[in-house]
C-alpha cells in the first residue's frame, strides 16, 4: 500500500493565490493513472494546500498551531481547499481513476493536547471497494483553540501509521532534500544531521516546509522518499527516487 502526496508548490503556482499549475497536474495525474494501469492496488493520495490553502491560511493568520474561532476564516480556508481537491480529482477521474474525496475538516479533529485523530476507518472501507482516496491539508477543530490547519505532511504521517503502509512518497518541487552544494541527499535517517541544510520554504507556507516534511517522515516506521515530479512514475513503479528517510 502506497501513500503518496502531491506537494502543493507541484500542482499550484505557489507564489500566485489561487493558481493551479494545470501542466504539473496533469502530468501527476498521468503517472498515477499509468501505476494503476499497471497493477498498482491500494494507493491514498493526499495534496498540499498550495496557493489555495496557504495563502488563504496566512491572510487569516491561521496555522497548525494558531487557531481561529472566526467561521468565515475556517470557511475561506476550507473552501479553497475543496476547490484545488475538485481540480485534483477531476484530472484523476478524467483518466477513469476511480478518485474520490476525504476532507480533513469532517473527519479529523486535534484533542487539548494538539493531538491529531483522524477517522480512517472511512478510508479503510474506500479502499476495500476499489477507490482512491484523495485528502488535503485543511482545517480541523481543536479543543480550545477553535480550528487550526492540519498540513498534507501531518495527514500521511497518519494515514501510513494507521493503514500500515508500505511506501510513502512526497512528490516535491525539488529532486529531494539537498545539502549545501544543491546536491541530492541520498539517505536521512537523523534529524540533527541534517538540521543546518533545511531551509524554510520560498513562498509562504503555514506549515514547516522541508524541515517539517523530513520530522515527519522520520516518525513512520514505512520506508519514504521525497523527489521531484520527473521521478514519481519510477516511485510508483517501486523504485526509490530522490531522498530516502528511515
Amino acid at each position: 500500500m502506497i501513500v503518496l502526496k502531491l506537494g502543493g508548490s507541484v500542482i499550484t503556482e505557489k507564489d500566485r493565490p489561487e493558481t493551479l499549475d494545470g501542466a504539473a497536474l496533469e502530468r501527476a495525474a498521468d503517472a498515477v493513472a499509468q501505476a494503476l494501469e499497471a497493477g498498482l492496488e491500494d494507493l491514498v493520495v493526499v495534496h498540499g494546500g498550495g496557493s489555495f490553502g496557504h495563502y488563504n491560511a496566512s491572510e487569516h493568520g491561521v496555522s497548525t498551531t494558531e487557531g481561529t474561532h472566526d467561521a468565515s476564516a475556517v470557511l475561506d480556508i476550507h473552501g479553497a481547499m475543496k476547490t484545488l481537491n475538485q481540480f485534483v480529482l477531476s484530472r484523476l477521474l478524467e483518466r477513469d481513476i476511480d478518485a474520490v474525496p476525504v476532507h480533513p475538516f469532517s473527519a479529523a479533529h486535534r484533542d487539548g493536547e494538539g493531538q491529531l485523530d483522524l477517522a480512517t476507518g472511512q478510508i479503510e472501507t474506500m479502499l476495500e471497494e476499489g477507490f482512491v482516496p484523495v485528502l488535503h491539508g485543511d482545517m480541523i477543530a481543536h479543543a480550545g483553540a477553535g480550528a487550526t490547519v492540519i498540513s498534507g505532511d501531518e495527514l500521511v504521517t497518519a494515514l501510513a501509521r494507521d493503514l500500515t503502509a508500505n511506501r510513502v512518497g512526497l512528490c516535491s518541487t525539488v529532486s529531494g532534500v539537498l545539502d549545501e552544494d544543491d546536491a541530492v541527499i541520498d539517505r536521512i535517517d537523523d534529524f540533527d544531521a541534517v538540521a543546518a541544510v533545511l531551509g524554510a520554504s520560498n513562498a509562504t507556507d503555514v506549515t514547516g516546509g522541508m524541515a517539517g516534511k523530513v520530522r515527519t517522515l522520520l516518525a513512520l516506521e514505512a520506508e519514504a522518499s521525497i523527489f521531484g515530479l520527473d521521478a514519481l512514475e519510477s516511485f510508483l513503479e517501486g523504485e526509490n527516487p530522490g531522498t530516502t528517510i528511515d
